[in-house]
């Protein structure tokens, strides 16, 4: 089997790779492999057409491929909370919370997850237009990128972005560079408060799966929330999986990373997460009218989630 995520030198999808690399997929009776498919609505393309059988990938993202979430449903989450940081350039004076620093600038973002920054600044009361925010690629990013956040963190310090709006790994990258500020983590507080559940990353079968074979969705989801747990106890494994599949900078960077997610591991997808979620997709014209929490994720896995 096969398991698709969008960014891999990254703590986004690292649960996922790791019950890859840990073996935890493999001890529920599952042969699964990581394959690297960027942007990340190409990786739910894959799961429409049936040429992989999970996503590791943004939660809210799945419309991308299936509409409405038909056809696909969330089996559990990789952690809570939306997970990118928005870093600008150091010299241009930026403060942690001071979203207004980005009238006039220039966000690199990748497809979809570009989304989360447009409704977080929206929320705080930016208009893109009138405030002329720039949301654009980062530019030399094409086809498949093992690490978009890295790539976006080096635009920044040749100095072809004001700023960018991607994962904790470069993030840490730019602000140890000396070149990069976070100004807003939306998982930990900064902006407004709904932020938090635009989305979540997560983990994603097709209906057709589920409906085949729902014990081999099931051994998924185990394998997924024993890894939250096994990484919990013991977070120095995070660095094997890093020696095994990041460049060695990264590698060195991943535990500690891991570490302040640890609060956000957990496999639930709580009922408020979904209707925050979907509450966003609406307002970002995704999703028109109101889904039932049973359209979005495979319930019958919930038992699952705590273990």
């Amino acid at each position: 089997m096969k398991l698709a995520i969008p960014d891999k030198i990254s703590p986004s999808y690292f649960v996922a790779e790791a019950a890859v690399e840990l073996g935890f997929f493999k001890a529920e009776g599952l042969d699964v492999s990581l394959e690297l498919i960027y942007p990340v609505d190409k990786a739910y393309e894959a799961l429409r057409d049936g040429r992989i059988d999970f996503v590791g990938g943004a939660a809210h993202a799945v419309p991308a491929a299936f509409p409405g979430y038909k056809g696909a449903k969330l089996i559990a989450a990789q952690a809570q909370g939306m997970y990118w940081f928005l870093v600008m350039r150091s010299d241009i004076g930026a403060k942690r919370g001071d979203l207004g620093v980005v009238k006039g600038r220039t966000i690199g973002a990748a497809p979809w997850v570009d989304t989360g920054l447009r409704g977080l600044l929206m929320a705080a009361g930016i208009d893109l237009q009138r405030d002329r925010v720039t949301i654009a690629p980062v530019p030399g990013v094409a086809g498949e990128v093992p690490n978009f956040g890295v790539m976006a963190s080096k635009a920044l310090e040749d100095g072809k972005l004001d700023g960018f709006w991607a994962n904790g790994m470069g993030a840490e990258v730019a602000v140890r560079g000396g070149y990069g500020t976070v100004v807003a983590d939306a998982r930990r507080g900064d902006g407004p408060k709904q932020c938090f559940n635009y989305t979540a990353p997560a983990i994603t079968a097709s209906d057709a799966l589920i409906a085949r074979s729902p014990d081999t969705v099931a051994a998924a989801v185990r394998a997924i929330v024993k890894t939250q747990a096994a990484l919990k106890a013991d977070v120095s494994r995070a660095g094997a999986v890093g020696r095994k599949l990041f460049p060695p900078a990264e590698a060195g960077l991943i535990v500690e990373l891991i570490r302040r997610d640890l609060p956000y591991y957990d496999a639930t997808l709580s009922r408020d997460f979904i209707a925050g979620m979907t509450a966003f997709l609406r307002q970002q014209g995704v999703l028109h009218g109101e889904l039932k929490y049973e359209d979005v994720i495979a319930a019958q896995f919930a038992p699952l989630w705590q273990g």
